[in-house]
């Protein structure tokens, strides 16, 4: 479900959504996880057409994608299949003949196989394939080996949605390139078309009431805290971070703030550490923090964390691998900390005023170069038949 946008993927893909429906009659078909955001269909049928947008329930779905182990498809494809998605777009399709397709992800690209478009787009975000592979290497068997699978497996599907696309996007120029050298696909139809950030609302002007106590230094971790590289992000920054930190600077904080964190998550909660789950409004929590930082490990597409940091003028450490893809002056725009030491030291020197011109220049270069406006272009010159309905799949 596009909306809110409040995690990566909903971001871009209602930022999306938004730009296509001025330019297109949208028929919107999606799922939602969270009940909590049933409540928020009526924003997408302002926009759309028609939107059917069906909730799902995440543990029953696991146990059903297990099934995917016998019958020798991905984990992914079996977890999100539903029959009344697919009665939905075959009767959307039937009343109004839609000559474009727009998929987002390579897991809803099932939906739309068998149907007749002038212009087929999907979108994957990322190469899920490889971060499953990822998964794989950090575990031990049988994980490690259903993980392994799962990414072979995502592979297949990938490469057949690309086949079966006009074009394919990615989130990222590396993204992009590690698919063509993963499956070998043509270069004209595979195109990066990179995150933006709504820099007008991510605004230091906009920070609201600051909600950390007074007199404490305060480091903030962003995202969906029950994503498991946001999870590992979190418990690698404590154990190998905050214990170097705490002889240099023993009255500061971390917060963890995203929504449904983790149970691993909630554990480490006390005293310097705090986990704030789902909170109304992100922007105070990223202004008023001293530093804000991306440690992931694992990261795969644009992390929208570094960027909304960066767009509200913040100090922000990142790991290597949550900068890929992002095209920034490191030491000048943000900070670049590859292990536990180099974390310490980096925002030693942000608690100690030293980086005060950086946030600056951080917000300076979003908005110079990183507004949606400008990255969804793209959309406009592969979508450039003349207007007709369009139908959207989302995860």
């Amino acid at each position: 479900m596009p909306y809110p946008p409040e995690k990566g993927d909903k971001i871009r893909s209602w930022h999306i959504l938004r730009h296509l429906a001025q330019r297109h009659r949208v028929h919107l078909g999606c799922f939602y996880d969270d009940p909590a955001d049933k409540r928020h269909i009526g924003e997408l049928e302002k926009l759309c057409a028609s939107v059917k947008c069906l909730p799902i329930h995440p543990l029953l779905r696991r146990v059903k994608s297990l099934g995917a182990l016998k019958s020798g498809e991905a984990m992914t494809i079996a977890y999100f299949r539903d029959e009344r998605l697919m009665q939905w777009i075959a009767e959307t399709f039937a009343r109004w003949r839609p000559t474009q397709s727009f998929v987002f992800c390579s897991s809803m690209a099932p939906y739309v196989e068998g149907y007749r478009f002038a212009t087929r787009v999907i979108d994957m975000v990322d190469v899920d394939s490889e971060k499953w592979h990822q998964y794989a290497d950090k575990r031990l068997w049988p994980m490690k080996a259903i993980y392994r699978r799962e990414g072979s497996k995502l592979r297949q599907v990938e490469i057949a949605a690309a086949r079966n696309a006009d074009y394919t996007l990615f989130a990222s120029a590396p993204e992009a390139s590690l698919f063509l050298k993963r499956t070998g696909r043509s270069t004209s139809r595979v195109l990066a078309m990179r995150n933006g950030v709504d820099f007008n609302f991510f605004d230091p002007a906009n920070a609201g009431e600051n909600p950390y106590p007074q007199g404490r230094k305060t480091i903030a971790f962003t995202g969906a805290m029950d994503y498991w590289p946001n999870i590992e992000a979190a418990q690698w920054f404590v154990t190998d971070v905050m214990t170097a930190l705490r002889h240099r600077f023993p009255a500061f904080d971390f917060w963890i703030v995203g929504a449904h964190p983790a149970s691993s998550l909630r554990r480490l909660a006390r005293g310097d550490i705090h986990v704030t789950g789902r909170v109304p409004d992100i922007r105070p929590y990223i202004a008023h923090a001293d530093a804000v930082v991306a440690p992931l490990q694992i990261a795969r597409g644009i992390q929208n964390k570094v960027l909304e940091a960066m767009a509200m003028g913040k100090p922000v450490v990142a790991t290597p691998a949550a900068l890929e893809g992002l095209d920034l002056k490191v030491g000048e725009e943000v900070i670049a900390a590859s292990n536990g030491q180099q974390f310490a030291n980096a925002i030693a020197h942000v608690f100690k005023g030293e980086m005060a011109e950086l946030g600056l220049r951080a917000r300076q270069r979003i908005v110079a170069d990183y507004g949606w406006g400008a990255s969804l272009r793209v959309l406009d010159e592969l979508l450039a038949e003349p207007q007709q309905p369009l139908v959207a799949s989302a995860s």
